[in-house]
């Protein structure tokens, strides 16, 4: 059996099409609305998707092109696209290039072949991911590009379809899409298994069964194969149309008029009554999973047969003569003249420029600032009308962190309509130590969200928000739930804006409790003291707070940088420091703050700095900075006068600003309550080493945290910090 199958698919396409060895046909186009013209463009967008395929495996041999995965066997998708409308957003499986085809002839201007072929060719001019990467995506279309091959944008579709819902009753201000579109999310039946898929059918079965309003077409295209391991017959049926809240349909993808019918019944369906739909569409897998990959390494030969004898582009073939739209002649003549014009573009494609430097590639990791002026604070009018009398008076009155954070986020609220809260509990109860209390109250069931228990939906439904205009605050309930969920980050909204070419963005703010130092509480899953999985993500800002003031301050420049330059900036909350009132003796009130002015912001690169002392320098931050500055008094009482330094942001760091708090300094010390590996540390070390200057640190052990009365054995602690500091003295 060959193994270049791409060539003897199109050879067997031509035999059986010029022998009129062709299957048979049932029903008419005319009977689902559909005219000739209609018809013509179907096929002719499958055909495009078949030469593109066949090209790209050509390019790739020649070393002219790059990893890629073709769309062969699932070109009925071009009928779903025909279905829909193009300003629906559509989440593309990486087999949809028919689709995106498909797509591009509902939209004038638009050359759909040559932009996918400077895809494969990395070309920089690429028009959607700027030469990043091999990605289906327009923006024009309506296509943000997914990288992601298991199932990671299903959660931010069920996000997308949420704001879609909200846009009718609380339009924001510059919505992405109309608020009667269709959210389209598309998928293989392979990753229907993944957890991912799951937790997001599960969370639009969730949404629509309390009434929620949620227009989303979920497409399963199922080929009955996940890279070697089968589908079981029967699996994915029985696993979509079990789902409670999802209404279920099927379809067969060879049949362009079947496929169209029931996507054009379904999507109007969910356009109407606003609920979720999965379609179920069979198909096969031609030429193996994706680059050089050999099936009949691992598929019955006979198998693989029976998948290229029904292919496709021989069905849709079969349809346009038994209709009378072409005879055979004519099919020939249209796929190959499509053959013709594919290779044509592709010799252009490969000459066109590539990335060259590592600032042309990270270009996009940021996406470019939008021209909006800032935010002012609410007006007194606004806020009196919001708060209560207790709440006004805190704001003249020191406070703890918990109730300074609950009045900025209050004020924030109030200031920009666009700010959306969700997560668990942060409505009705307030978050489990109340820093949202009263804000579903004052702003509404929608604004602030009580959410299934599920990190991925939360993530998700944040995405999908912020890509139609809000501006979402998505609560992750502790830090260590955050590991559940983190390819939300890391393979989507960190990423939308690199391989977009900045087109699109995530601009969010993520809330977070964590960090260690609680008292006899919940162990590990509640005293997370890592933060390395946050750190490592291009592009996204890491903020800590160490007293409410700056809590406030920090939050006011999160929103300004989410809202102006499409951030996604994470504000990790110490939870120990929540409550805290008093720094070196009780009811000294040392670690109460009096609410900042509304003026009053921090960015990154601002570093607090307390005490002027030349002999050493602590830099920390969260926890270390309360423990730090407990240390500094019991120093100055030995006759050490020390400057304590907050980072307050741990990502970016400005290098200069940094260096030039401790320039002056003898020596410095790093108090990192984050393990010893992975930690800030590592990284403050380097800096300071790259500037030639040596640093101490004093770091947590590597390990996870105790319940009970060993709950702060293993990070550093006031006694610990002054003996180090000795140390260096």
């Amino acid at each position: 059996m060959s193994t270049d199958r791409a060539e003897v698919v199109h050879a067997a396409f031509l035999a059986r099409v010029a022998s009129g060895d062709l299957p048979a046909v049932t029903g008419r186009a005319a009977d689902a609305g559909l005219t000739p013209d209609d018809l013509r463009t179907i096929w002719r967008a499958q055909a495009g998707s078949r030469h593109l395929d066949r090209v790209a495996r050509q390019m790739q041999a020649r070393g002219q092109g790059f990893y890629t995965i073709g769309s062969s066997g699932h070109e009925g998708n071009a009928a779903i696209a025909h279905a829909l409308r193009p300003t629906d957003p559509a989440l593309l499986h990486y087999r949809d290039g028919a689709f995106q085809i498909a797509r591009a002839g509902q939209v004038p201007g638009q050359r759909p072949l040559w932009d996918m072929l400077l895809s494969f060719a990395a070309s920089s001019e690429d028009p959607i991911s700027g030469g990043r990467h091999k990605v289906l995506g327009s923006k024009t279309l309506n296509i943000p590009p997914q990288t992601s091959t298991i199932a990671s944008h299903l959660p931010k579709a069920v996000g997308i379809a949420h704001a879609i819902g909200l846009t009718r009753r609380m339009p924001p201000d510059a919505p992405e899409w109309p608020h009667d579109a269709v959210a389209v999310c598309s998928f293989g039946d392979a990753s229907l298994n993944h957890s991912t898929a799951q937790g997001a059918l599960n969370a639009a079965g969730w949404a629509a069964w309390q009434g929620a309003a949620l227009p989303l077409l979920f497409v399963c295209e199922d080929n009955g194969i996940g890279i070697s391991t089968p589908t079981p017959d029967g699996w994915v049926a029985a696993v979509l149309g079990s789902r409670p809240g999802l209404r279920y349909v099927a379809c067969n993808g060879l049949d362009v008029v079947e496929t169209y019918t029931q996507a054009k019944a379904l999507a109007d369906w969910v356009r109407r009554h606003r609920k979720p739909a999965v379609l179920h569409m069979t198909c096969v897998r031609l030429y193996g999973h994706a680059g050089a990959d050999v099936e009949a390494a691992y598929r019955p030969k006979a198998e693989i047969a029976a998948a290229e004898a029904n292919d496709p582009l021989i069905h849709t073939a079969a349809r346009l003569i038994a209709e009378g739209v072409m005879d055979g002649a004519g099919v020939l003549h249209d796929y190959n003249a499509i053959d013709a014009e594919v290779q044509a573009l592709a010799a252009q494609a490969v000459t066109r420029p590539r990335l060259q430097t590592a600032t042309d590639v990270m270009a996009s990791i940021i996406p470019p600032p939008r021209d909006l002026p800032r935010r002012n604070g609410p007006s007194d009018a606004k806020r009196e009308e919001t708060f209560g009398a207790a709440d006004l008076r805190a704001l003249a009155d020191p406070q703890p962190m918990n109730k300074l954070i609950n009045l900025g986020l209050t004020d924030l609220m109030l200031a920009d309509p666009g700010i959306v809260m969700a997560g668990e509990d942060v409505g009705r109860k307030g978050g489990v130590y109340g820093i949202t209390k009263g804000l579903q109250g004052r702003f509404g069931a929608a604004r602030v969200i009580d959410t299934l228990l599920d990190e991925q939906a939360i993530l998700g439904l944040a995405i999908g928000l912020a890509q139609q205009g809000y501006l979402p605050m998505p609560e992750i309930q502790f830090l260590a739930y955050l590991h559940n969920a983190e390819d939300q980050l890391r393979g989507e909204a960190a990423t939308l804006s690199f391989f977009s070419n900045g087109q699109y963005a995530n601009p969010m703010v993520i809330r977070i409790a964590g960090l260690g130092y609680q008292k006899g509480f919940g162990g590990h899953f509640h005293n997370d003291n890592s933060l390395a999985v946050l750190r490592d993500i291009p592009g996204v800002v890491i903020g800590v707070p160490s007293d409410g003031a700056d809590a406030v301050r920090m939050y006011r420049a999160a929103v300004d940088m989410a809202r102006r330059e499409g951030r996604v900036v994470v504000m990790v909350e110490p939870i120990a420091l929540y409550s805290m009132r008093d720094l070196l003796a009780d009811g000294d009130g040392g670690w109460m703050r009096a609410y900042p002015a509304p003026d009053d912001i921090v960015r990154p690169g601002e570093y607090a700095v307390h005490g002027a002392g030349r002999a050493l320098a602590i830099v920390t931050y969260g926890n270390g900075v309360y423990l730090s500055r407990q240390a500094q008094a019991d120093l100055a009482a030995l006759g050490h006068d020390v400057r304590v330094v907050d980072l307050r942001w741990l990502a970016p760091l400005e290098p200069e600003a940094l260096l030039a708090t401790v320039s002056d300094c003898r020596e410095i010390l790093i108090v990192d309550e984050c393990r010893r590996t992975g930690s800030q540390s590592e990284a403050l070390v380097t800096l300071f080493a790259e500037d030639g200057r040596q640093a101490a640190r004093i770091t947590a052990e590597d390990s996870f945290i105790a319940t009970g009365p060993a709950y702060a054995a293993t990070l550093p602690s006031r006694q610990g910090i002054v003996a180090a500091a000795l140390r260096l003295l």
